[in-house]
């Protein structure tokens, strides 16, 4: 090899290891809440705090190009970005920008509309934040936007699926919980309660399905289609509500990540499901002794948390998180194959 060909190549393997983790805000649009971005950047990462999270980063720093790859991702249910942040981290290293909407009414801040109503304009909230970016002069010369990869997980994987071209609707999911209220009953309560094998347990599944009947009796298909979008990964994904057929044959790359220990989202009514309808899917990992809140990396602070929530988002006994970081590299590296030349 040329010699001066072999030292440009050092220099540049140098730079890029000597690379920061940028991060910023950038004002939503339609009344959106802000767009966090993270991206690769020419600075020096320091510490930063948010609420109970430390995080390094270069905070404003200057934007340097990657791979011109843009990825959204898209948090779960009274989630943040701050609990994907390794995810992130991976995904920068690996030269994309990675963006996180704030799902409006079921974030950390505002939980007031987990459900259908959340489901419903997430899709559209995941277009207006690749808008955003689109918007941004930092971005828009290093980011052509034509291939955008796309990760969501739990909520966020029902949008992910929705973005992978499936339909859904509020009254499937009510037949969902008609027919499986007790095998899959913390998709249909969520955090409201939950069963002890006691006596008030037929009260308990009565009353859940008389609030779902009342909430989710629209039998509307719902969808949203995104051009851009053009590489999906969807981590334990609630997805009881959605017709099979429509994601039996993806009109983009579809990846799962799975694990067996969820006992929020059952896999066998959700990814497995999903994997079952779409025999070109691919299953990136399946985490045998993984809980639903395994993919939050880092994860949630555990005071913060009630009984219930801890239950179903702390890790069952003997899950290795030190497995995580090698997942990351699972899901950056299909979306590279899917959206790089």
């Amino acid at each position: 090899m040329n010699r001066y060909l072999l030292s440009g190549l050092l220099l540049l393997a140098a730079a890029a290891a000597q690379a920061g983790m940028g991060f910023t805000e950038l004002p939503g649009l339609q009344d959106d809440s802000p767009i966090s971005v993270f991206y690769p950047s020419a600075g020096e990462d320091r510490p930063m705090q948010v609420g109970a999270y430390s995080l390094k980063v270069d905070k404003d720093g200057q934007p340097v190009r990657g791979n011109t790859r843009l990825v959204v991702i898209s948090h779960g249910s009274g989630g943040s970005p701050w609990t994907y942040t390794d995810l992130a981290r991976r995904l920068v290293e690996d030269g994309f920008v990675v963006a996180f909407p704030l799902h409006r009414g079921d974030n950390a801040r505002d939980p007031s509309s987990p459900g259908p109503d959340s489901w419903k304009q997430r899709p559209a909230e995941v277009s207006r934040a690749i808008d955003a970016v689109a918007r941004e002069p930092r971005f828009a010369s290093l980011l052509p936007l034509d291939k955008v990869g796309l990760y969501g997980m739990s909520a966020g994987g029902h949008t992910a699926l929705t973005l992978a071209g499936g339909r859904w609707s509020p009254a499937l999911f009510t037949r969902h919980c008609e027919a499986h209220i007790a095998e899959d009953f913390q998709t249909c309560a969520g955090l409201s309660t939950r069963l002890t094998g006691g006596l008030l347990d037929g009260l308990k599944k009565t009353v859940v399905l008389a609030v779902i009947r009342q909430r989710f009796s629209d039998a509307t298909w719902q969808s949203h289609h995104d051009a851009r979008i053009q590489a999906v990964v969807a981590g334990v994904p609630l997805a009881a509500d959605f017709d099979m057929a429509s994601l039996a044959s993806p009109p983009v790359p579809l990846a799962l990540v799975t694990a067996r220990q969820d006992r929020w989202l059952v896999p066998r009514f959700h990814s497995d499901a999903v994997l079952a309808a779409c025999k070109r899917c691919e299953l990136l990992a399946d985490l045998p002794d993984g809980g639903h809140g395994a993919l939050l990396s880092p994860p949630p602070p555990a005071k913060a948390m009630s009984s219930l929530a801890k239950d179903l988002l702390l890790d069952p006994p003997g899950f290795d998180r030190g497995q995580l970081p090698a997942l990351d590299g699972k899901i950056s590296a299909f979306l590279r194959k899917q959206l790089l030349p």
